[in-house]
């Protein structure tokens, strides 16, 4: 059945801003979304209040609106279009659900004779109602652990006392795990059930049996209207039962389960999506399986929309889910619709892959004060990152590499812990670096079967770790010049960085790489291509591995290496890795817009990123995408296969601008600012000393680079001090200090954690006023793309302030100052592409905080409110292909636009929730407002003295 004819124009609900639990993976599958109904010729209307990703792009729908997630606004829209035939709710994670619900039950859709499509309400209520999941679970005989719904405190006590411990206490109605957790004793059960029953929306709670120590699978699926179901992907948690999957390190395929289980989980799977109402679309199914040689397995639950897993499972496989998903909703059927990859063959088949994923979370705990640190059921990571190899071993080394924490992988970099209580108790309370744990486990000696039985984790993955031990071990034996190129070749198969190498063989990283280079161990790539080269695929997705040499038939030595160079000039840009606070998705919208911005300018684009959750790493959206860690081993692999013109580093935030250095000094082109000027800008004593030479006002300063200089530099500066870390990002490390006491104890803290930094010491100004711009430069024009004024006084993060554009109270001679300092700031620094500058305004004199010559977390927010595409035109300025007076600016912004920050504190109970100069929070929104006579500025206005944390 061909899709339905009398749908015209739909709605999509996006996900609003970034929090823990739903992050960017629902930009790329609205993105995917928005993209699949414009190729069927459907009008699309879009509601999101995230300005920083491109899924609110104007490109991408042919309405944005920028609103509130309300039914206020939905109904706004609706009368604006009555054109609107059906909404797509399963695009935008719990919180497009829930508003779909909420807007179902105040008969909004059927005021507006509006359509629900892609989804069932009575789906959704089953699988969000755990007693209702339980029942239907019941009658289709699929297998659950035995649970008890309760609504009151009172019921609680009955079931546990039933059931004895341990129990998992689950709130329903609710994102990431919220509200649930382990009970193991009695003491602790009151306070998590009240929580609990607190945090479900419907104060309802799920009482269950825990299953500690069964092993965990996630099961990914396809459906259209015809009931022809596709699994695209099966993803094994290495991590048992009792850690969230978002928190899980995840692999595909699944390593450890039998066929005769996978059989049945597959069964159990398209029963669970057949029995959950009449839709078509995606869905995701969780199961438990015994870690016997029975295999029970037991469904926990089913979530009928794309979720963060169908992200990755689209990443894995190379199928696009959530864009036949969309299709699928139109009422197309799968054997109607084209294999993506293949170009040649249908929708309706199941993705084999020749390789394997591993998925590693990424946390941001420093952020988090007084936060527990372990891992649990309630979802506590910030994003994530994704490493493809030809083994598990690999796969897994190219995740860690990925993570930008300052470890080159597993082992074999000196980082390791040594201390054998602390091991236990890390592998004991599961923590974010287990991964690493497990490694430092094994070398000390403790046997495997201890370190199952701690963590029940799968005796076969600590194999694999064991094997990359003893390879450790043997290399170890062997210097530079001895060591043998099987034993070289191995190590690198196995995902050992060269630093890693260099590491075991007491040598510089540089001497492995050229060993490598004499004895041909050198990096392939592959094509992923969803159907382990059965058929020829057509897109351009390539991961690296390394392969032995092959004889062909006429006797020619060769490795097989499936990216082909072309000769066309071509661009590399550079993304920016997992998300953390800091460095969030504003990077990846940048990343895509630089691609586009460079393919419009006639270069070949080629994009290097490793999370799964973004649109930069979507198949189709530069020409060559090579998902590998943004590491230098890697970057520096790609850049001499592909040999580009430049590298782009402006766009990538933190994690690109600190490759630059490498990238210089390999004499490779960085497009736009040079890295001196980059460095320069980072280096806070150069960076004042630049000021000193321009007449441009900054607040007293001094450098120390340890606490006895820092005590010294006290005695001139005047308390408060603000102290700063260089090369940082999202403000870690900053912190107001005010007494010599608090500065030895912070400097101390500081240089322990970050080693050999040179720390800023500035006086800070207490009571100032805190303002931003943004601005593009050609080296000799400067356009000042917008200017904000923080609500928030001056010491409070920026990406934690509310920003207003254009300023409300800042008065002539203040912004004619920011405007000045802004062009001789970007002039002085030879800037080429975006600055972003920060500015501190006490008694009508402009203070400089900092500036940063890239891409800033406020540019798509100031693209989106005055409805211009300045990343755009900032890259053409990078390429050397345009100057600054060849655009013709046209913003267009009626009233005022609010950028305001969210955050995630109640992912942690008796965090500190004080805001201070170092970032805390996971997102942000956009707010449009007329006057400064609006309620929701007056209130923001009116808490902007709170207390500031020092």
């Amino acid at each position: 059945m061909p899709k339905n004819k009398d749908i015209k124009c739909v709605l999509i609900i996006g996900s609003g801003p970034i929090i823990i639990g739903q992050a960017c993976e629902f930009d790329y599958s609205g993105t995917q979304s928005l993209r699949s109904l414009k190729e069927e010729g459907i009008k699309t209307i879009l509601i999101n209040s995230n300005p920083a990703t491109i899924m609110t792009d104007p490109a991408m729908a042919d309405h944005v609106y920028l609103k509130p997630l309300t039914t206020k606004s939905i109904v706004e829209i609706l009368k604006e279009h009555p054109e609107i035939d059906a909404v797509l709710p399963t695009m935008g994670g719990q919180t497009a659900l829930n508003l779909a619900i909420e807007a179902d039950e105040k008969g909004i859709w059927n005021d507006f004779n509006v359509k629900l499509i892609g989804v069932d309400i009575d789906a959704i209520n089953i699988c969000e109602d755990r007693e209702q999941f339980k029942q239907l679970m019941g009658r289709i005989g699929i297998p659950v652990a035995p649970a008890k719904t309760v609504t009151s405190y009172l019921q609680g006590k009955e079931v546990a006392q039933e059931f004895g411990y341990p129990l998992v206490i689950r709130a329903s109605f609710t994102l990431g795990g919220g509200g649930a957790g382990f009970v193991h004793r009695a003491e602790d059960f009151d306070e998590m059930l009240t929580y609990g029953l607190e945090t479900s929306p419907i104060h309802e709670v799920l009482i269950d049996k825990a299953l500690l120590g069964w092993k965990e699978y996630e099961v990914e699926l396809l459906r259209d209207k015809n009931d022809n179901v596709v699994i695209i992907c099966t993803v094994e948690n290495m991590d048992p039962m009792g850690i969230h999957t978002g928190d899980s390190i995840t692999v595909a395929p699944a390593m450890t389960l039998s066929d005769s289980a996978f059989q049945r989980m597959r069964d159990m799977a398209i029963k669970m999506m057949r029995s959950i109402g009449d839709f078509a679309g995606g869905c995701n199914v969780q199961f438990a399986v015994s870690p016997d040689e029975k295999e029970d397995i037991y469904a926990i639950e089913i979530n009928p929309r794309v979720s963060r897993s169908s992200a990755l499972a689209s990443k894995a496989t190379g199928y696009p889910i959530a864009k036949i998903a969309t299709k699928l909703a139109l009422g197309y059927h799968l054997d109607e619709l084209e294999n993506q990859i293949t170009k040649s063959t249908s929708a309706l088949f199941e993705p084999s892959l020749d390789y394997v994923i591993v998925k590693i979370p990424r946390w941001n705990f420093d952020k988090f004060e007084g936060a527990d640190r372990t891992l649990g059921l309630q979802m506590k990571s910030v994003g994530e990152v994704m490493g493809i190899g030809r083994s598990f071993q690999e796969a897994l080394h190219k995740a860690t590499q990925s993570l930008e924490i300052k470890r080159n992988g597993l082992g074999a970099d000196g980082k390791g812990y040594k201390d054998y209580d602390q091991i236990i108790d890390k592998l004991t309370n599961p923590s974010w670096d287990r991964v690493f744990v497990i490694y430092d486990a094994i070398q000390m000696g403790i046997p495997l079967s201890r370190i199952h039985e701690i963590t029940k984790i799968d005796m076969w993955f600590l194999k694999q770790y064991e094997e990359l031990h003893a390879l450790e071990k043997e290399i170890s034996t062997y210097d530079i010049h001895s060591l043998p190129k099987d034993l070289l070749l191995e190590a690198k198969q196995k995902g050992f960085a060269d630093r890693q190498i260099a590491h075991m063989l007491d040598c510089w990283e540089s001497e492995v790489y050229k060993k490598r280079e004499e004895l041909g161990v050198n990096r392939v790539y592959k094509l992923v291509d969803t159907c382990a080269a059965e058929f020829k695929a057509e897109t351009p997705y390539y991961y690296s591995t390394f392969e032995d040499e092959i004889r062909t038939s006429d006797g020619e030595i060769t490795i097989a290496n499936e990216s082909k160079v072309t000769d066309k000039k071509k661009i590399v840009v550079l993304g920016s890795g997992p998300n953390r606070i800091g460095q969030g998705i504003e990077f990846d919208y940048s990343c895509v817009h630089g691609v586009l911005a460079a393919a419009e300018c006639g270069y070949e684009t080629v994009m290097i990123n490793c999370n799964p959750e973004t649109v930069s790493t979507d198949f189709d959206t530069a020409d060559k995408l090579y998902f590998e860690p943004v590491f230098w081993e890697h970057i520096y692999d790609i850049i001499r296969h592909e040999n580009p013109e430049g590298v782009i580093v402006q766009l990538g935030g933190q994690t690109a601008l600190k490759l630059a250095e490498k990238l210089h000094r390999y004499g490779i082109k960085i497009m736009g600012t040079s890295f001196e000027a980059l460095d320069l800008a980072e280096d806070r004593g150069s960076f004042s000393r630049l000021l000193q030479n321009n007449d441009i006002p900054y607040p007293d300063f001094g450098t120390a680079e340890n606490a006895e200089e820092a005590l010294k530099l006290a005695d001139e500066l005047d308390f408060p001090i603000l102290v700063r870390p260089s090369y940082v990002l999202g403000g870690q490390g900053m912190k107001i200090v005010i007494n010599k006491d608090e500065l030895e104890e912070h400097v101390v803290d500081l240089l322990r954690k970050i080693p050999n930094n040179k720390l800023l010491l500035d006086h800070y100004l207490d009571g100032a006023i805190e303002a931003e711009a943004d601005a593009i430069c050609d080296g000799e024009d400067v356009y000042i793309i917008g200017i904000m004024e923080h609500i928030e006084p001056c010491g409070i993060h920026s990406g934690d302030s509310n920003a207003l554009l254009p300023p409300f109270n800042l008065g002539d001679l203040v912004m004619q100052q920011i405007k000045d300092h802004t062009r001789k700031i970007a002039l002085a620094l030879n800037t080429v592409g975006l600055i972003n500058i920060q500015f501190a305004i006490k008694d009508d004199k402009v203070y400089i905080i900092e500036a940063n010559p890239r891409a800033s977390r406020t540019v798509p927010f100031i693209a989106k409110a005055y409805k211009e595409p300045y990343v755009n035109y900032a890259t053409k300025v990078m390429l050397g292909e345009k100057k600054i007076k060849d655009f013709k600016f046209n913003p267009k912004l009626e009233g005022y636009a609010i950028k305001q920050p969210v955050f995630s504190f109640n992912k942690f109970q008796k965090v500190n929730k004080q805001l201070g100069p170092e970032m805390k929070s996971t997102g942000e929104s956009i707010l449009f407002i007329d006057s400064l006579k609006d309620d929701e500025f007056y209130d923001l206005y009116s808490r902007r003295k709170m207390y500031l944390s020092k």
